[in-house]
């Protein structure tokens, strides 16, 4: 076993998890899985209302939930979460068989680590606690390639629990310095005035969208260059196709996931 691989390890030795589940069955073979993870420290709760009494009474670092619950949806016990300071910061993975955009949507902008479908493989169990534990604990590696603390980001999302997600997996990473903006146009307006070293844009936006402010920024104003993240849930070949090219950068799924985010960043900024 490898260093990394022997950290990990303990580090989801000591994770503690709430597993919101209303039924029985699937709560086994939930909690299973975790335990053959290395997840021993799992509370399981049958309703959102019973999650959120929980994690107040005694804070979990993870939470994972079903996005049909007896009493609210997984994007309502998210929703709730986002809202509240003392439960902000937790992790939130969901587990459904749903496929649907409309019904993943409003979660994928919540901010949360991933989308396990039902059932899930351990491989992909195993992805999705990696990368929450990459939230949880941070990685100030990206200092190795830049100089991520002098480093000014302007991040672009109509959402501010998805700009709070992705400036946080952003400070993990060791980035100190933000502006942000509710859609392309105050992003556009922002950028006449304000030098960055990086954009990081959603694509679906009131005023001015993802593409249309790529395109603005390439053929207008002084910062032409800029290297562009753009954070979509979009799986449009054509929509993806035309941001690419309008000049994007990089172009990264929602969930927002860490691993990914800092690739693509040694991408652009390392050179």
């Amino acid at each position: 076993m490898t260093q990394t691989s022997t950290f990990r390890q303990q580090a989801l030795g000591r994770l503690s998890v709430c597993l919101v589940e209303p039924s029985a069955m699937q709560s086994k073979i939930i909690i299973a899985e975790l335990a053959a993870a290395g997840v021993a420290d799992v509370r399981h709760v049958q309703t959102g209302a019973e999650a959120l009494e929980s994690l107040r009474r005694a804070p979990a670092e993870l939470l994972i939930s079903a996005l049909y619950l007896p009493d609210m949806s997984g994007t309502d016990l998210v929703t709730a979460m986002r809202g509240d300071p003392t439960l902000e910061k937790t992790g939130f993975i969901l587990v459904s068989s749903e496929t649907r955009p409309q019904a993943l949507e409003p979660v994928r902008q919540s901010g949360i680590c991933a989308i396990l479908p039902k059932p899930f493989s351990r491989e992909q169990l195993q992805h999705a606690l990696d990368n929450s534990l990459e939230l949880l604990e941070g990685d100030a590696t990206l200092n190795s390639q830049v100089e991520a603390e002098h480093l000014r980001v302007l991040l672009v999302d109509d959402s501010p629990s998805a700009r709070r997600f992705m400036r946080r997996v952003l400070e993990n990473l060791g980035i100190t310095r933000f502006v942000e903006a509710e859609n392309g146009r105050e992003a556009a307006a922002i950028l006449v005035e304000t030098q960055v070293d990086l954009v990081v844009t959603d694509y679906n936006m009131p005023e001015m969208d993802g593409e249309a402010l790529v395109r603005h920024i390439r053929s207008k104003g002084w910062q032409q260059s800029v290297p562009i993240l753009m954070v979509t849930s979009e799986h449009n070949e054509a929509r993806l196709a035309a941001v690419e090219n309008a000049g994007v950068s990089g172009i990264c799924d929602k969930p927002f996931e860490p691993e990914v985010v800092k690739a693509l960043l040694w991408n652009m900024l390392g050179k």
